[in-house]
């Protein structure tokens, strides 16, 4: 059952981050027929105002950390993370306690950090924003962080990526633990999707990687501007003056992948570009990309982003989509 709820801050707090959990769980919707909880705002010394990462802008909390004890949720929102004094040891033993007495805990985005100051994540399957994954794995090494998805359910343990994730996440619970209905009711309010799979990649901008060799960062700004032709590696080399396996291994060192990795996603780049953009029809958006044809395009597209092309455009696209997809 999920009826008490405790947001724990610390200093420097992320505001979006700390609102997403307001809005699912701290607003009274029991007037429309949506559970309510009872909501407590927490922290170290209770009544003495904590910085927030928005200049200009602190908050206090109105209550202490023994709330966390009889807590069924205990919710984290987004502190950046800057080493062993980041967060109070006295935050850390609560959501730590807290967890022991069974408390399910939720983070959002760099919110992980405290979850692994706590111990919550080793042997656990876990994820935060992009941007800080591999900072996340280096200091947590017994963690499995999983870099592509939005959320992990881990059962008491829910961590989330980057701001609208965290509405995924939260979303995700109420479903788990009071129905559909209970969490089709939020999301309507907040004029949200009611759910978006955890296991769908976060949406990562990769552009053209910097180059230090003129040869090959010639090379990739012809390829980028060509994807729409079909390269092979032997033409690739031949076209820097270089053999098939020196280009190979040049390549690799200055971009960190294959030539044909790196063609791949700087076309699947250029899909979700003209996805966004235009109504053009998934075949010829194929033969632009460099694909060839929309099955080969769909199939790249789900692997790489987890969602199909028509499902991105319905999602992102500014235009009304064709019936062509």
């Amino acid at each position: 059952m999920l009826s008490k709820v405790a947001v724990v801050l610390n200093d420097r707090l992320a505001m979006f981050e700390f609102g997403v959990v307001c809005e699912v769980f701290g607003l009274d919707r029991t007037r429309d027929g949506l559970p309510g909880f009872d909501f407590r705002v927490c922290g170290a010394e209770p009544g003495k105002p904590l910085n927030s990462t928005s200049p200009g802008i602190t908050l206090t909390p109105e209550y202490g950390l023994e709330e966390l004890r009889d807590a069924d949720l205990v919710a984290i929102p987004a502190f950046p993370f800057a080493g062993d004094k980041t967060f109070d040891d006295r935050v850390i033993d609560a959501v730590r306690d807290a967890s022991q007495r069974g408390a399910t805990v939720l983070t959002v985005c760099s919110g992980a950090f405290l979850a692994g100051e706590a111990g919550l994540l080793d042997g656990r399957k876990c994820t935060t924003h992009w941007r800080y994954v591999e900072q996340l794995a280096q200091r947590y090494p017994l963690a499995t962080v999983d870099p592509d998805v939005l959320f992990v359910d881990e059962g008491n343990l829910i961590t989330s990526a980057g701001t609208a994730a965290g509405i995924d996440a939260c979303l995700h619970l109420v479903r788990r633990e009071l129905g559909s209905a209970a969490a089709n009711g939020i999301a309507r309010r907040m004029v949200v999707p009611p759910q978006r799979d955890g296991g769908q990649r976060q949406f990562i901008e990769r552009p053209v990687v910097e180059c230090s060799s003129d040869s090959l960062s010639e090379t990739l700004h012809w390829m980028g501007e060509n994807l729409e032709l079909p390269h092979t590696v032997e033409s690739l080399a031949a076209r820097t003056a270089m053999s098939t396996r020196t280009f190979a291994r040049r390549f690799a060192a200055e971009t960190g992948t294959t030539p044909v990795k790196w063609l791949t996603g700087q076309r699947i780049l250029l899909a979700k570009h003209l996805l966004e953009d235009t109504d053009i029809d998934l075949e010829s958006l194929a033969h632009r990309c460099g694909f060839g044809s929309g099955a080969l395009l769909r199939h790249h597209f789900q692997r790489l982003v987890g969602i199909a092309p028509v499902e991105y455009r319905r999602r992102f696209g500014a235009r009304v989509p064709t019936p062509a997809l």
